[in-house]
This record gives C-alpha cells, sequence and structure tokens, in this order.
C-alpha cells in the first residue's frame, strides 16, 4: 500500500469520534481502521483512544468502572447508551 494510504487512515483513527453513530458502529469502525493501518497499539493506548471519542454523557459514566479488558469497556459503554436511549437522554459530543 501506498504510504499516504496509511497516513489518511492514521488520520482517521486520530479524529475518530463517536458523533451520531451508536457506540456500537463507533467501536466496529474504530476496530476496522486500526486493523487496516496495521496500527499496533497497548491495549491502555486503545481503551483510552475509545474513551476519548465517546459521547462525553457516555464516557463520563463508564470511566466511573475499571476495566481490564476493551471489551468490558465496550460493553459497558453499550449499556450505558441503552439506558440513555430509554430515558431520552443523550448528548453528542
Amino acid at each position: 500500500m501506498p504510504c499516504h494510504f496509511y497516513i489518511e487512515l492514521y488520520q482517521r483513527l486520530q479524529s475518530l469520534s463517536q458523533g451520531t453513530k451508536s457506540v456500537n458502529k463507533y467501536f466496529n469502525e474504530m476496530e476496522f481502521v486500526i486493523i487496516r493501518s496495521n496500527i499496533k497499539e497497548d491495549r491502555e493506548d486503545i481503551m483510552a483512544r475509545f474513551m476519548n471519542g465517546l459521547n462525553y454523557d457516555i464516557s463520563n459514566i463508564v470511566e466511573l468502572y475499571h476495566y481490564v479488558e476493551f471489551e468490558e469497556m465496550v460493553h459497558m459503554a453499550i449499556k450505558v447508551e441503552k439506558q440513555f436511549k430509554r430515558k431520552g437522554t443523550i448528548r453528542q459530543s
């Protein structure tokens, strides 16, 4: 692959955020870009990147818990998002 391809993927990863996407769609997009760009990051770096891209209301709650595995963090974010949707109180950041 051309060098600019990887640079564009890395820039996309750096600016990736949840926005109007569901947590699951945001996670899938992040995972896709990491795999395609062949970036090797520590688990903690990936978890921090994911948390920083989450909408504020969701990350504010998810960050209260300790996670060993990235998948646990993703599942908690999905659960929090479902609760907000039931209440109808979710903001995008």
